[in-house]
């Protein structure tokens, strides 16, 4: 018969002894237990040979210690998230840390598909379409008063409607007297040009470009005869039924400027108080 082995860290003959071994070499318990058991995280004390461990991200644990921080489970068999260190079950890291869905209120559970928006989160099948209740999933959608509509709802729906072409609006566009155009549908009702990002006016309820209104609409001055379009210098001034550009209107005789001054009338001219008093 061969001899019985010896524990290779203290000699002592393992003879009748429980046989733990470590790289395959025999170590009595004792020895096992001083040099090379670990200690549980949770209860501080030393794993036993004979006893199951469970590792998690470098920590050991009982078994029967590993449980969640909070309603004390074991996680053992049970799904589980860490926060801060701790150890939660996923019932309890959702009643704390998880978003709500907006629409059906309960928990998103960790490493479900979820959508955010606008600080809000939703389960993917319960982010809808308020138009179709179709879920919009990754689809490019359009938020309307707290309403979510797919492409297609919002501009049947939704989406305001051109005022020249009746087409939905989705973009872009501007606002003209409570109405809604697409750019490229503003037009000067005069020579039909664009009027979008350039200066216009109207005749009654009709935009037109500053070319068109100045030669259908506009007065002309008494001294130049051009017309008075009321853009960019445009201060003009009205005695009886002639107007002037107010850089135009000096006196007929010597040009001095009547801005500001008295003014007397002479048939078609207009003088200064001076070269009305020569006459």
């Amino acid at each position: 018969m061969s001899e019985p082995p010896s524990c290779r860290s203290c000699s002592e003959s393992l003879s009748g002894q429980t046989i733990i071994r470590v790289a395959e070499e025999p170590i009595c318990v004792r020895c096992y237990q001083r040099r090379h058991a670990n200690t549980c995280q949770e209860c501080k004390q030393l794993i036993g040979h004979d006893e199951k461990e469970l590792v998690h991200q470098d920590r050991f644990f009982h078994e029967n210690c590993f449980r969640c921080c909070s309603c004390n489970r074991s996680l053992a068999a049970e799904p589980f998230t860490q926060q801060g260190g701790a150890l939660l079950c996923s019932s309890c890291y959702c009643s704390r840390y998880s978003s709500r869905c907006a629409a059906c209120s309960q928990s998103v559970q960790p490493g479900s598909r979820m959508l955010e928006y606008d600080g809000a989160a939703w389960h993917e099948d319960c982010f809808l379409c308020s138009g179709c209740r179709k879920p919009i999933g990754s689809e490019a959608f359009v938020p309307d008063n707290r309403r979510f509509y797919c492409l297609a709802c919002y501009e049947q729906q939704v989406a305001p409607r051109c005022s020249h072409c009746r087409k939905a609006l989705t973009k872009g566009g501007l606002t003209y007297r409570g109405e809604v155009w697409h750019r490229d549908c503003f037009l000067c009702c005069g020579c039909g040009s664009a009027l979008a990002g350039q200066t216009f006016t109207s005749q009654g309820e009709r935009p037109y470009c500053v070319r068109c209104f100045s030669s259908l609409y506009a007065k002309k001055c008494a001294a130049c005869n051009t017309p008075i379009t009321g853009f960019g210098d445009g201060k003009y001034v009205s005695f009886e039924e002639r107007q002037w550009h107010q850089p135009c209107f000096k006196c007929s005789r010597c040009s001095v400027s009547l801005i500001g001054s008295g003014f007397f009338p002479d048939r078609d001219q207009i003088l200064c108080a001076d070269c009305n008093s020569d006459d």
